[in-house]
């Protein structure tokens, strides 16, 4: 009964946050509705209700969480300060006359704002707005246009310093310990959030390279479909505007990344690192402002408290689920799939895949993760490469038709003669690449885990 009362209540979830009733109290609300009704039916006890108050202590006083506001800060910073315009005019300046160098310059002018604001949402934005109009105008292709503008913008997922892997690094570190406990293991492990910064490199970086080569022959082969720009700029100096405009996000990005992956900071002293740096960037840029002071810190006390909601309705929401013994249910159901640790594996990521197309990523983190994380781990999966396999599978729901959130930002951005049906059939062949990138990953891991390795031991 009470097995199946914990999936009920999952459902139940799942409609109301499809009903459209904001996430946080969605969670928080169903759990105590259930945990109300299963005590009125003698199948809950209330005592596993005590354990929230430590939990939300716990969430307060948690100092890796602390690294999500000061990363949001500095993203939103960068977004404001003229950085992603410069780029992207420096870059069609350096790449414009060559034939498809308007869609390279958008796809490194994207690699660099998700290394630098790792906000998916306003990265597809920013390039939206700046560089769908310039490519239209000249002669792109709708459909290759927005599609690269779409996958180049989600790379914020996966290449660090990512908003996503932090709060992933802090859930699958809980997950980590919670399983070599369950082994007997009383002196565990950890997994912290600069392991998959490192272990993200090499795949985010894999992924620029297989957009790049994509928009190349794509140039080769239909060069109508992507033509060079009659005049990119100053021919003069083209390489020194170019390395000016990147040279201060270069430097943000290698203090940030730099600083953790070399010891000598961790990822909350790297995300103040970060803030500042944005603040100075945009001092550089004559953009620190008041008002622009006071619109940054406006979102991301919004886009803070939104997580950290998020987070304490899914700590009631958990607790509840494992009051009804939903954990155990989840972990009978995994172990006994055919395949072992590949079948656990498949489900898992097809599940989370679909639930991508509904939840934000924060949801899935905080709600989905720590039920299956314990039990994919217990089966001796490594947690960086599942964390980089989540992180990615997620990417790739995000860019899916007809749900895809990087398809929504765009559309909301496009100019009419975009339609929905070009954004769709653009972003295909990225959706195959993410595919390939996947399949890459399970069969080496090493992608992963060979860089956390090398440089945490």
């Amino acid at each position: 009964m009470n097995g199946e009362l914990a999936m009920l209540m999952f459902a139940v979830v799942f409609v109301v946050l499809l009903a459209g009733y904001p996430v946080a109290f969605s969670l928080a609300g169903t759990a105590l509705a259930f945990a109300w009704f299963g005590q009125m039916a003698g199948v809950f006890d209330l005592v596993f209700l005590q354990a929230l108050p430590n939990r939300l202590y716990g969430i307060m006083t948690n100092e890796t969480l602390v690294a999500v506001p000061l990363f949001v800060f500095m993203g939103v910073m960068l977004e404001r300060s003229r950085v992603a315009e410069n780029l992207l005019e420096t870059m069609t300046a350096l790449f414009g006359t060559l034939r498809g160098g308007l869609g390279l310059s958008v796809t490194l002018v994207g690699m660099l704002l998700a290394a630098s604001t790792g906000i998916v949402g306003a990265t597809v934005v920013t390039m939206g707005l700046l560089s769908l109009p310039t490519m239209l105008r000249h002669g792109y292709d709708p459909r290759i246009a927005s599609g690269a503008i779409c996958a180049s913008g989600t790379l914020g997922q996966i290449i660090p310093p990512s908003i996503v892997l932090v709060l992933l690094g802090d859930v699958l570190s809980a997950a980590y310990q919670q399983a070599q406990l369950d082994q007997g293991v009383f002196s565990p492990k950890t997994v912290s959030v600069g392991d998959l910064f490192a272990g993200a490199l090499i795949p985010g970086l894999l992924l620029v390279v297989l957009y790049i080569a994509y928009l190349l022959i794509t140039a080769a082969r239909r060069p109508d479909a992507m033509p060079a720009l009659d005049d990119a700029g100053d021919n003069g100096h083209r390489g020194l505007r170019a390395l000016q405009a990147m040279a201060p996000p270069l430097i943000l990005i290698v203090a940030v990344l730099g600083s953790i992956l070399g010891g000598f900071a961790t990822p909350t002293e790297a995300a103040s690192v970060g803030a500042i740096g944005a603040m100075l960037l945009a001092v550089a840029q004559r953009q620190f402002t008041l008002r622009v002071v006071r619109e940054v810190v406006e979102n991301t006390t919004r886009v803070s408290s939104m997580v950290f909601l998020i987070l304490i309705g899914a700590s009631f929401f958990s607790l509840v689920f494992r009051g009804f013994g939903g954990d155990e249910l989840v972990e009978d159901l995994l172990l006994n799939l055919p395949g072992g640790a590949f079948g656990a594996m498949l489900v898992v990521m097809g599940v989370m895949f679909l639930l991508g197309f509904v939840l934000d990523f924060i949801e899935i983190t905080f709600v989905v993760v720590p039920i299956v994380g314990p039990v994919l781990l217990a089966m001796g999966l490594d947690p960086v490469w599942l964390g980089i396999m989540i992180a990615i599978n997620l990417q790739t729901s995000f860019l899916t038709p007809p749900f895809g959130f990087a398809l929504f930002y765009l559309r909301g951005v496009a100019p009419d003669s975009v339609t929905t049906g070009d954004i769709y059939r653009g972003v295909a062949p990225f959706i195959a690449i993410q595919l390939l990138m996947l399949a890459m990953l399970a069969l080496w891991p090493a992608l992963a885990t060979w860089l956390p390795g090398l440089v945490y031991g």
